[in-house]
């Protein structure tokens, strides 16, 4: 009989405490899952590692940089990020190890509201949220290998995304192989990752043993010695443009700490994806929170790592600017060469998200349709076909050798190249976003139900109840900031690529756009003040001698002020031509550093 637990003894033992799996696993036995058991807990470490180090660590610093006043804080926003990525992660793996089950949120959804808000997350995950995420993963793949080349804004190019599905349909090959390859492969990925890391750290660590030896030696930006790390400075918008923090508004100041919260929050997306392989544990109580525990801490330290060496290599006024920060720092300190080998590993790092996630999305198809929430089919293992898993042959002769979901693999290949034809990379992100945050939000809310409703119910694992309520708190008020200002929506905050680059350019030519207006309604202002001179200087005529050497006099002071007042506005032009010259040099030097050629 399964251990019963009080409700009350959370602060009487410690969070991952020696329980009995055999207790589980009776519970677990009537609730047979499609996959073996015969995963451990350092796959479902890799997988977690795998997933959440993407592309967000080497490309979102500059986006959180711009709605930050400091490099301090923006490193303790990527702390705190993490902790509340931990905080949901924390109560997932709570859940995961009380209710046995497979496809991730779904069986604890159908337990806390029902079958119908279980079957819209199962639909959701698996017709909208995973098919747009593989989709954003395929393009940020594609487009990091064409920004590496001098290419951007080539997203919506048929040709970009018709090689962002060959991407998508070699990951979901490679997984479709079996699930021992798909681990494997993950783990070399895994690897490849820690080596990124921890190449940008060493170099960082390199800048400053020689800029400690030798104060006067150029290496590195400069500023990580000379400048503090938390007092306020102007900041680089996104367009380009400086702001004064002491300039913005108590509601505009939270607006841009809401936006790079969320930008690291995107960073640390995939943290709940350990859950979605319970099935596949042979141990999930006791490796769930294992995995959970030492995967999220490594990457909260890998990304301060990483964005700390980013702002001791960089210059800081360069950060903001660029949207591909790690290949900027390396290009910077080693020349392109270089540049491009940053480049290749980033690539790797986003195939590595993108295996992770296809092998993540078949399962939860499986397990939608082992509920028959979709086409049993589905649930099928080894083989394509319209066959339902009980009509599978018994005969080992005829057994294929893959225990991959080969028809939920296919499925999910369907509908993200649907979304990689017809959709692009902003849409596709709000779609994640907004399908993904209010399941877990629904998740967190259902944990803390399930608290008081079922007290008595055994957790092999529970953290204390600040833990999901500081998780539903924060997400509440992220989304309620949609109704802001806009730097205070998610929409506002997209990490791209080259989406802060269109910015930029679209704000030149817009200025470039009313430059022209403005010289225009220049000259005419200066053409009707000639023709006022001169109606003015006639009507002062007079007919007498001393009335034209009056009218002489004052055509001659009325000549020299308005000479003075055309040269005043000549000058002011010229003035402003001046900046919006300089300005836009500063805009296409800005892009030229960000290219890594």
């Amino acid at each position: 009989m399964a251990q019963t637990i009080p409700h009350d003894d959370a602060e009487q033992r410690p969070l991952l405490d020696e329980h009995d799996e055999n207790a589980y696993s009776a519970v677990t036995g009537e609730h047979s899952g499609t996959f073996r058991r015969n995963l451990g807990a350092v796959e479902a470490f890799a997988i977690v590692i795998s997933i959440v180090i993407g592309s967000g660590v080497f490309t979102s610093t500059g986006s959180i940089d711009a709605n930050v006043p400091s490099p301090g804080v923006a490193l303790v926003v990527w702390l705190v990020g993490g902790v509340l990525a931990w905080t949901g992660a924390s109560t997932l793996a709570e859940l995961g190890t009380a209710i046995p089950g497979e496809g991730g949120v779904q069986p604890y959804l159908q337990r806390v509201f029902g079958d119908v808000v279980g079957f819209l997350a199962a639909w959701t995950w698996v017709v909208a949220v995973m098919p747009a995420t593989l989709a954003i993963l395929s393009i940020v793949f594609v487009e990091s290998i064409f920004s590496a080349a001098g290419v951007t804004d080539q997203a919506g190019r048929w040709e970009h995304k018709l090689l962002s599905v060959l991407v998508l349909g070699a990951a979901n090959g490679a997984n479709s192989i079996s699930t021992t390859a798909s681990t494997q492969l993950n783990n070399f990925f895994v690897v490849t990752k820690f080596v990124s890391i921890v190449g940008v750290v060493v170099a960082a660590a390199v800048v400053v043993i020689l800029g400690t030896a030798d104060p006067e030696k150029d290496v590195g930006g400069g500023d990580w010695s000379t400048k503090p790390w938390f007092r306020f400075r102007d900041s680089i918008a996104p367009d380009g443009s400086k702001f004064d923090w002491s300039d913005l508004s108590t509601w505009e100041t939270l607006g841009h700490f809401s936006a790079a919260l969320y930008g690291a929050l995107w960073a640390y997306s995939g943290w709940d994806k350990a859950n979605y392989i319970t099935a596949e544990l042979s141990a999930p109580a006791r490796q769930l929170p294992l995995a959970i525990n030492t995967a999220i801490p490594v990457i909260i330290a890998s990304f301060i790592a990483t964005n700390t060496a980013y702002y001791i290599l960089l210059p800081w006024d360069t950060i903001a600017t660029t949207d591909s920060v790690a290949v900027t720092a390396i290009t910077r300190l080693l020349g392109p060469l270089f540049g491009i080998v940053a480049a290749f590993l980033i690539c790797l790092v986003v195939a590595g998200s993108l295996l992770g996630n296809s092998f993540v999305a078949s399962r939860m198809a499986v397990a939608a349709a082992n509920k028959s929430w979709l086409p049993p089919p589905l649930a099928l293992v080894g083989r394509i076909g319209a066959a339902t898993p009980s009509e599978t042959p018994l005969d080992p002769s005829k057994q294929s050798t893959s225990d991959a979901p080969l028809n939920a693999l296919l499925l999910s290949t369907v509908l993200s190249t649907l979304y990689i034809l017809l959709g692009d990379f902003r849409s596709l992100l709000t779609l994640n976003g907004i399908g993904e945050f209010s399941f877990f939000f629904l998740t967190v809310v259902a944990a803390i139900i399930l608290r008081f409703r079922e007290p008595d119910l055994d957790r092999p694992y529970k953290p204390f109840l600040l833990v999901p309520v500081t998780f539903a708190v924060v997400l509440l008020a992220s989304s309620s900031a949609e109704t802001g200002p806009p730097h205070m929506k998610i929409s506002y905050y997209i990490n791209e690529p080259s989406f802060k680059r269109n910015l930029a350019l679209d704000e030149l030519k817009k200025r470039e756009a009313e430059e022209e207006d403005d010289d225009g309604q220049t000259a005419i202002q200066l053409t009707r003040k000639k023709e006022l001179g001169v109606a003015m200087t006639a009507s002062k005529a007079k007919p007498t001698e001393i009335n034209h050497e009056v009218s002489d006099a004052r055509a001659v002071v009325d000549k020299k002020k308005k000479e003075i007042d055309e040269a005043e506005i000549i000058l002011e032009v010229k003035l402003d031509k001046k900046r919006r010259a300089n300005k836009k040099y500063e805009l296409l030097q800005a892009e030229w550093k960000s290219i890594p050629i």
